[in-house]
Order: structure tokens, then C-alpha cells, then sequence
């Protein structure tokens, strides 16, 4: 359901962007952002094996750069840390693993509030699997993952070019899982993730 909510309120944002796709304009402020979140990852934790995987919810660290090619228009690349999880057969731990999630995304910035500055996106995951252990090494996941990813947020001015940043991501993450050579389906992570941080553009 929170899932839901969050694409319809990020395809209602991007319609309202659509009628200005055509602005141009050279940026007024500096044309790079760099911000600093803390993350909160909320596994949807949906899984097609039968054996009721999940991996733990955690905070993590998040850096992302900006580049506005107009007031309006820019694009972000998201960076983490490979980050630990452990994974969960109903409920008891079976292993761990590490995943490193990079998101590329376009976002358009609305302009015309004032005291704050909103923002949605659109754009792709990748996300590299590593030091897979599960089951003693008897269980295995696809490396490699791709997927679309969705975002909004609102970049608050409190001083000269600084920012404080809250921003809200789905991004579809998915691995095949086998044991043996044999597969036994797709577990998706499909997080949300809620960041708070600060960014300081120039």
C-alpha cells in the first residue's frame, strides 16, 4: 500500500512538471549539489521461492551529486557503501550478503514556492550482489540487478547555499535464488527508503 501511494503521488508531481519540458534556461545558482543523507531501507520483502525470505531493515549512509542543466532540470547520482544484510528463512537467519545499489536519476525542481524547493525523479537502479553466504554456502543469488526507481523530496534553504534535504525513494530491486543449480525463484527487495541529510550547492 505505502508503495502505491508513493507512484501515485510521484505521477501526479511528474504531470504537472510535463507542461515545462521544453525550459532551457541556463541555472541562476550554482550548477552542481552535493548532499549527505541518512537513509532508512524498508524491504518490501516479497518472495516467489517458498521459503518466506526477507532481509533486515537498517539505516544507511547516502551521498548523491547533482548537475542542473537548468533552473529546473537536473541529474543525481546516488552512492552508498556495499551494505551488509542479513537474509531471513521465515524468520530465522540463514546467512548474509552485501549489496551496492548506484541510482541514476532526472529530476525536475519546481521553482515557484517559496521558502522551499520540491523536487521528483525518475531514473534506474543497478545494484551488485557480493559476499553472498547463505546456508553454509548450499544457497546462491543472481549478482547483478536492474530496475527502474521513483523519487520525490524538498530541498529547504538555511543558509547561503546550504540546504536541509528529505527524500523518499522506490526502487525495484530483484535476485534469482538457487540451491544446488537449481533455481528457486525471485526474492524483491523493492525498498522505500526515507532519507533526511543536507546538501550545499555551488
Amino acid at each position: 500500500m505505502k508503495s502505491k501511494k508513493f507512484l501515485l503521488c510521484a505521477a501526479v508531481a511528474a504531470m504537472c512538471a510535463g507542461p515545462v519540458l521544453a525550459q532551457t534556461a541556463a541555472p541562476a545558482e550554482g550548477k552542481f549539489m552535493v548532499r549527505a543523507r541518512a537513509v532508512h531501507l524498508d524491504s518490501a520483502n516479497t518472495d516467489g521461492t517458498g521459503l518466506d525470505l526477507s532481509i533486515n531493515n537498517k539505516w544507511l549512509p547516502e551521498v548523491d551529486v547533482s548537475y542542473f542543466l537548468t533552473n529546473n532540470w537536473a541529474a543525481e547520482l546516488i552512492l552508498t557503501v556495499p551494505q551488509k544484510q542479513s537474509v531471513y528463512a521465515g524468520g530465522d537467519r540463514i546467512g548474509s550478503l552485501r549489496h551496492l545499489p548506484p541510482t541514476l536519476l532526472v529530476q525536475y525542481h519546481f521553482t515557484n514556492f517559496s521558502g522551499f524547493k520540491p523536487y521528483v525523479g525518475a531514473g534506474i537502479n543497478y545494484t551488485r550482489f557480493s559476499s553472498v553466504h547463505l546456508l553454509g554456502g548450499a544457497a546462491d543469488v543472481e549478482r547483478n540487478s536492474f530496475g527502474p526507481a521513483l523519487q520525490v523530496g524538498v530541498d529547504i534553504p538555511v543558509a547561503k547555499n546550504v540546504y536541509l534535504n528529505l527524500d523518499l525513494k522506490k526502487v525495484w530491486i530483484k535476485t534469482k535464488v538457487s540451491a544446488g543449480g537449481a533455481e528457486l525463484g525471485t526474492f524483491k527487495v523493492d525498498p522505500v527508503l526515507f532519507g533526511v541529510g543536507v546538501g550545499y550547492r555551488f
